[in-house]
């Protein structure tokens, strides 16, 4: 099938060859889950890496991880939350419109091969990325216990895609709503107690999630390997915008990552320079927010 046939056949003849909503889910009353037609993406996207998107023309460019991907069908899965003007405006998206841009696959995929005996650990929305990495992990025959957590019941997010794909799975809510009452390093801490020998920790979530879970499997001397998501602008290294300390070095997430050895980290400075635009988000989230509302009262 030719280019052209190809994209006729997910756009249509004669409709505008870009990125095409396919589907539209909500996982939680935050988390939103899309299929997005793109094809050229589809074909060499691995776990771990993500993509960017403008939403309009007119739009600010955001790096989503990719959730998901079918070759044969041509799609990419994206999963985000709903935090700033950007997702506030993508989640007004629905089934058959079109996102601007969509580039990628972005970043190196995670490492897999020789990893037999893993524990995949996922925070809120962060298990988004975890899943694509915890299924290639079980389609390779790799032993794995996964370990999700959230802050309530109505926030959990792919319990049921985590349980197909993984040996163990263990639910933590922050108030005991569901599963276990606690934080995601208690049921890591205890299995590491017991004798558990893994070949390594995969963390992804809130930085502060992640920089706990490093410092729990620090003392026994098992490689934590975490997923770093800083400001991006370019996704190419160009802008220097998502830079981090790793081992004493300034790297970047977009091209050195955005896996990265959680031991060698400097997190405390990743969450410093995470906070920098917090007022300025929340600003335009509410200036966005409001002309929603001056929309809906015309």
């Amino acid at each position: 099938m030719t280019d052209r046939a190809f994209y006729c056949k997910i756009y249509g003849e004669g409709e505008k060859m870009s990125y095409k909503i396919l589907s539209k889910k909500k996982l939680n009353q935050s988390v939103t889950m899309m299929d997005i037609a793109a094809p050229y993406v589809a074909a060499k996207a691995e776990p771990g890496q993500f993509i960017i998107l403008r939403v309009d023309e007119n739009g600010e460019r955001i790096p989503l991880t990719i959730a998901g991907y079918d070759r044969e069908k041509g799609t990419v899965s994206i999963i985000f939350q709903i935090v700033g003007a950007t997702t506030a405006l993508l989640d007004r998206k629905e089934t058959g419109d079109f996102i601007e841009d969509f580039a990628g696959p972005l970043g190196n995929p995670t490492e897999t091969e020789g990893l037999k005996r893993v524990c995949v650990v996922g925070g809120g929305v962060g298990c988004a990325i975890a899943l694509p990495v915890a299924r290639k992990l079980h389609n390779l025959g790799c032993k794995i216990d996964t370990i999700i957590g959230f802050r309530t019941k109505d926030l959990i997010i792919l319990e049921k895609e985590f349980e197909d794909c993984s040996d163990s799975l263990v639910v933590m809510t922050d108030d005991g709503s569901y599963g276990s009452r606690g934080v995601v390093t208690e049921p890591l801490h205890k299995a590491l107690v017991n004798g558990e020998k893994y070949d390594e920790i995969i963390a992804i979530g809130p930085l502060v999630m992640m920089k706990f879970v490093v410092e729990t499997a620090r003392p026994f001397n098992v490689k934590t390997v975490v997923s770093m998501n800083p400001i991006m602008i370019d996704g190419t290294g160009m802008c220097g915008g998502c830079r981090l300390t790793v081992g004493g070095k300034v790297r970047f997430a977009c091209v050195d990552g955005p896996d990265f050895d959680g031991r060698e980290v400097d997190f405390d400075e990743a969450m410093s320079r995470a906070s920098i635009y917090k007022d300025f988000e929340k600003h335009a989230y509410e200036r966005t927010c409001n002309l929603f509302k001056k929309e809906v009262s015309l």
